[in-house]
């Protein structure tokens, strides 16, 4: 391919080898993959970069992939998902089926039925947008939009940048849980870039200009949280 797809693809499989060969596949493929070995791992790589497309097997140590599709569906229906499986049976169908999956593969995966489900998948993308019904009222007027990863004041929308939607994407991702700087810049700065207390602080300083100034509040000077 001359141009790689533009999205962010997360793949999730216990064994190694497997694992290793279709992440080189994808990394032919899109921009951005990244990879995990079970359940719980996958969940705190989503938090951190958001996939738009998730290959998920359900078999899997410490989380299997139905618990961590559920944990990931309680606040996002619009990222896809694929479910890779050895089962065929209807109680497992009408499980994964409630998981909003855009198809599941039947291992051994064979190459050319996961490029029809990725396909499919961007597709779904291109032509259809999920609508959040999860909003966080904050303070009186005001809102944010988890799926958005918007901020609005009754009905009007609040410009911010791009670290700034970021930052508040993360600490909305969990009310009142206090985040640590490492766990700030990685999110925000991401693994490519170096992030600074001093950076930090200008970000938090021009943030507080545009919303409630006590919403983004500092704790004992080493985190930061969304204060309800």
């Amino acid at each position: 391919m001359d141009e790689k797809y533009p999205y962010r693809v997360l793949f999730v499989e216990d064994e190694e080898a497997l694992r290793t060969n279709y992440v080189t596949y994808l990394q032919m493929v899109f921009d951005e993959v990244y990879e995990a070995k079970d359940g719980e791992e996958a969940l705190s790589v989503y938090k951190k970069v958001k996939p738009h497309i998730m290959i998920v097997d359900i078999h899997m140590p410490k989380m299997s992939g139905l618990e961590f599709l559920r944990e990931v569906r309680k606040e996002d229906h619009a990222t896809k998902a694929i479910m890779l499986t050895a089962h065929t049976d209807t109680a497992f169908l009408i499980q994964a089926a409630a998981l909003k999956l855009t198809c599941y593969l039947t291992k051994p995966i064979a190459r050319k039925a996961l490029q029809e489900a990725l396909n499919s998948a961007i597709e779904e993308m291109k032509q259809f947008e999920t609508k959040p019904l999860i909003r966080v009222e904050f303070a009186k007027g005001w809102r944010w939009d988890k799926q958005r990863e918007e901020i609005f004041y009754f009905d009007q929308n609040v410009a911010l940048t791009k670290k700034e939607q970021k930052l508040l994407a993360l600490l909305f991702s969990s009310a009142n849980r206090t985040f640590t700087y490492d766990e700030i810049f990685d999110y925000v700065w991401g693994y490519d870039q170096i992030g600074t207390l001093d950076a930090l602080k200008s970000l938090v300083k021009a943030l507080r200009k545009k919303i409630p100034k006590d919403t983004v509040h500092n704790v004992f000077g080493i985190w930061y949280k969304i204060q309800m």
